[in-house]
C-alpha cells in the first residue's frame, strides 16, 4: 500500500536513479561514468530532502519489517554525506586509474540503500536483507580495480570473512527466535521484558549477533580484515568504508542492543565493555609503527570504534547520545582526511607513504592546514576540539554509569594514539620538503574546505550536533 512506502521514498528515489543509471549506462556508447556519478550525486541530495520533508515522527511499514524515526533519519543523513563525499571524490581518481565505468556509482548507490535499510530494520529478517544488500555491493567495490592484484586481493579478503561473518549472524538470529518466538524486534522487546531471566539461548544468540555486526565495525577481534582491505581497495572506495558503512554498522548495533535486547543489557554491556577495550588498545598501538598512511587509517578507526562503544557500554540515555554525537563527528574527519590521501599526487601518480607528506606545509600550506586540523581533531586535542568534545561525552557517559576504569583506558588510548596523528604533523611542518604534489581537483578542495568547516564550527559550536543526537536516542529509549 502506499502508505508503506511513503516513510521509504528516500530509498526508493535511490532504488530508480540506479536503475535508469544502470539502463542507461548499458545503451551508451561512450564512458558516461562522470555523468552517472553527477546523477547519483543529485539523486542522495534528493534523499536527504525528503528526509527533512517527511520528518521524524515514528512510522512503520510492511508489518513493522520496517520503523522511520529520528534514530534512523540521523544516522541517514551521515550515511548519504558519507556517500556524497565519496562519489565526489571518486571520478578524477578513476579516470586517471583508467577503471572510470559507469557501474561504480550505481554500486555506490546500492550500497547506499542497504545502509540506509539497515539503520531502518525493526526485524531481523529485513536487518539482514539490508545488511547483504550493503555488503555485496561493498565487495565488489572493493575489488573494482580488476586489473589490481592488491585489490583484487582485498575484495577475496573482504568476502570470505565477511561471508563467516554472515553466518555468525545467522547463527544468533536463529538461536534467538528459536527460544524468544519471533524475529521482530517489538516482539523480542516485549518478550525480554516479561521475563525476568531470558533463556541461556537467547544470550548465546545475542551474542553471535554482536559478532556478527562486530565485523562489519571491524572492532577487534574481528578487524583482522581492516588494514589488508583499506590499503588494497581504491582510495575513493577506502574513504567510502571508512565513513559510510562504518557509521551504518553503529547505527544498527545501537539499535539492535537499545531495541530489542535492551533487556539483557546487564549481559551485552559485558560484552561491548570487552570489545571497546579491545579496540581502543590496537587502534592505539598497532598504528604506531604503520608507514603507508590507509593502513594507519584503518587501524585509526578501529580505535575509534573503540571510542564510540565506549558510550554504548554505558547503557544509557547519555551513552546513546555520545555514539551519535561521535559518529557525526567522525565522519568529516575521515572525510578530510581522505580528501588529502587523494590529493597525494606526484606527476600524476597516487603515493601513500606516510614520509611523503614532508614538507607539505612550505609546498602546499593549505592542504597541510586541513591533515593538521584533522589530525589534531582525531587525537582530541586543541586547538581542534571537535575531536575532543565527541571523547569527553563518551567518557561522560561511561563515568555516569560507574565505568571509571574503561574511562580511564579510554583517555589512556587517547593518549597513545596521539603521537601518531602528531607524527603526520611534524613530518609536515618539520621534515624538509620532497617532490611537490600535483595540484588538488576541484572536488578535492570542495571536501577539504567543506570538512574544515564543519569541525571547526562544532569545535565552536556543537550545540545544533548536541541537540539533534539527543533527539535521535530518545528515539531508542522507552
Amino acid at each position: 500500500m502506499i502508505s508503506d512506502l511513503v516513510p521509504l521514498f528516500p530509498e526508493i528515489l535511490l532504488a530508480l536513479t540506479a536503475m535508469v543509471l544502470l539502463v542507461g549506462g548499458v545503451f551508451h556508447s561512450r564512458d558516461v561514468t562522470r555523468e552517472a556519478t553527477v546523477l547519483a550525486i543529485l539523486a542522495m541530495l534528493g534523499a536527504l530532502v525528503l528526509i527533512v520533508v517527511l520528518g521524524p515522527d515514528r512510522r512503520e511499514a510492511f508489518s513493522h519489517l520496517v520503523v522511520v524515526d529520528s534514530f534512523s533519519s540521523f544516522i541517514k543523513t551521515l550515511i548519504l554525506l558519507a556517500s556524497i563525499g565519496a562519489a565526489a571524490m571518486s571520478v578524477g581518481f578513476l579516470e586517471r586509474e583508467k577503471i572510470a565505468r559507469f557501474e561504480f556509482p550505481v554500486v555506490l548507490l546500492f550500497a547506499t540503500i542497504g545502509m540506509m535499510m539497515m539503520v531502518s530494520a525493526n526485524d531481523f529478517l529485513s536487518l539482514y536483507v539490508g545488511l547483504e544488500m550493503q555488503s555485496l555491493s561493498l565487495y565488489v567495490l572493493a575489488s573494482f580495480h580488476r586489473d589490481s592484484t592488491r585489490a583484487t586481493e582485498a575484495g577475496l579478503k573482504y568476502f570470505m570473512l565477511g561471508a563467516l561473518a554472515s553466518g555468525l549472524l545467522l547463527y544468533g538470529i536463529s538461536l534467538v527466535y528459536g527460544f524468544a518466538g519471533t524475529t521482530g524486534f517489538n516482539g523480542l522487546a516485549a518478550v525480554l521484558g516479561q521475563s525476568g531471566h531470558p533463556g541461556l539461548g537467547v544470550v548465546v544468540g545475542m551474542v553471535f549477533v554482536i559478532a556478527g555486526l562486530a565485523f562489519k565495525i571491524s572492532a577487534v577481534p574481528f578487524h583482522m580484515w581492516t588494514p589488508d582491505v583499506y590499503e588494497g581497495s581504491p582510495t575513493p572506495v577506502t574513504a567510502f568504508f571508512a565513513a559510510g558503512p562504518k557509521i551504518a554498522a553503529l547505527g544498527l548495533i545501537t539499535r539492535v542492543l537499545a531495541g530489542p535486547f535492551a533487556g539483557l543489557s546487564g549481559q551485552w554491556a559485558q560484552v561491548i565493555l570487552v570489545i571497546s577495550v579491545a579496540s581502543m588498545a590496537v587502534g592505539a598501538f598497532a598504528a604506531i609503527h604503520q608507514t603507508n598512511i590507509k593502513r594507519m587509517m584503518a587501524y585509526s578507526s578501529i580505535g575509534h570504534v573503540g571510542f564510540a562503544l565506549v558510550g554504548l557500554a554505558a547503557a544509557n540515555g547519555l551513552g546513546l547520545q555520545a555514539v551519535l554525537v561521535y559518529v557525526g563527528i567522525y565522519l568529516f574527519m575521515t572525510l578530510g582526511v581522505f580528501s588529502v590521501i587523494l590529493s597525494m599526487r606526484f606527476r600524476g601518480r597516487m603515493v601513500e607513504g606516510i614520509h611523503d607528506l614532508a614538507g607539505l606545509s612550505k609546498t602546499h600550506p593549505a592542504m597541510a592546514f586541513v591533515m593538521a586540523a584533522m589530525m589534531f581533531a582525531m587525537a582530541g586535542v586543541p586547538p581542534m576540539m571537535a575531536g575532543f568534545w565527541s571523547k569527553v561525552y563518551v567518557f561522560m557517559a561511561a563515568v555516569k554509569s560507574g565505568l571509571w576504569t574503561l574511562a580511564i583506558l579510554g583517555v589512556l588510548a587517547s593518549v597513545v594514539s596521539a603521537f601518531y596523528y602528531l607524527r603526520v604533523v611534524k613530518v609536515m611542518y618539520f621534515d624538509e620538503p620532497v617532490e611537490p604534489f600535483d595540484k588538488p581537483e576541484r572536488p578535492m578542495r570542495l571536501v577539504m574546505a567543506v570538512t574544515t568547516v564543519v569541525v571547526l564550527a562544532i569545535s565552536i559550536l556543537p550545540g545544533p550536533l548536541l541537540t539533534g543526537a539527543e533527539a535521535a536516542a530518545r528515539a531508542l529509549l522507552p
